[in-house]
């Protein structure tokens, strides 16, 4: 099965935010979604595409702060976040350290290096403001809540279904392999238990 290496979206006239998913395609080298109509911020999963090394999100409607997060992609070479509505302070770090200003042309609200344009005082950096909500608790309590959830959604739905199969199976006796298997194993068992009561 070939793996999927290089996506390429562009004008295709998409609306809406980008899904966190694309964040899990960790083998992903080179993704293209410019000259759509997406709106919303960058998504922070971004950060997990380890193997990236084209990020372009040109001329699109994308807003909010950059994701300090994305300073973890150290195979980056080409980076394009022309003409969107991108604001605030530009992360540092990294693969980040060698952009230069054209990779962020067209976005009014965004500063410092290496832009000319500096940071107010006010301006809080990305990289501080994810160590303040992690530090704060609520979003490590939030994370492990909702880690409960899902764990605990599939195990209910692993029950419900675990008792519609039996259900199924016991009722139209299909297939007849699994019914014989499970009735051998019922006697086996069946068997010993008497043996020990027996004793």
């Amino acid at each position: 099965m070939p793996l999927l290496t290089c996506i390429d979206l562009s004008m295709n006239g998409f609306h809406g935010e980008i899904p966190k998913v694309v964040g899990e395609l960790r083998l992903l080298q080179a993704l293209n979604l410019s000259h759509n109509s997406l709106t919303g911020p960058i998504p922070p999963s971004f950060g997990n595409l380890a193997a990236l090394e084209s990020l372009d999100l040109s001329f699109n409607k994308l807003s909010g702060k950059i994701p300090s997060q994305l300073t973890n992609l150290t195979f980056l070479e080409v980076l394009r976040f022309w003409n969107n509505n991108l604001v605030g302070p530009i992360p540092h770090g990294k693969q980040f350290d060698t952009f230069e200003n054209d990779s962020y042309r067209g976005n009014l609200g965004l500063c410092g290096f290496p832009l000319s344009k500096e940071c107010n005082n006010d301006e809080i950096p990305e990289r501080a403001q994810d160590e303040e909500d992690n530090g704060n608790g609520n979003g490590n309590g939030n994370g492990i809540a909702f880690i409960w959830k899902v764990a605990m959604m599939g195990y209910g739905s692993g029950v419900v279904l675990g008792i519609s199969i039996g259900y199924i199976v016991f009722t139209t006796g299909r297939p007849r392999w699994l019914v014989r298997k499970i009735e051998r194993d019922l006697q086996n068992k069946v068997s010993s238990w008497f043996g020990k009561k027996r004793k």
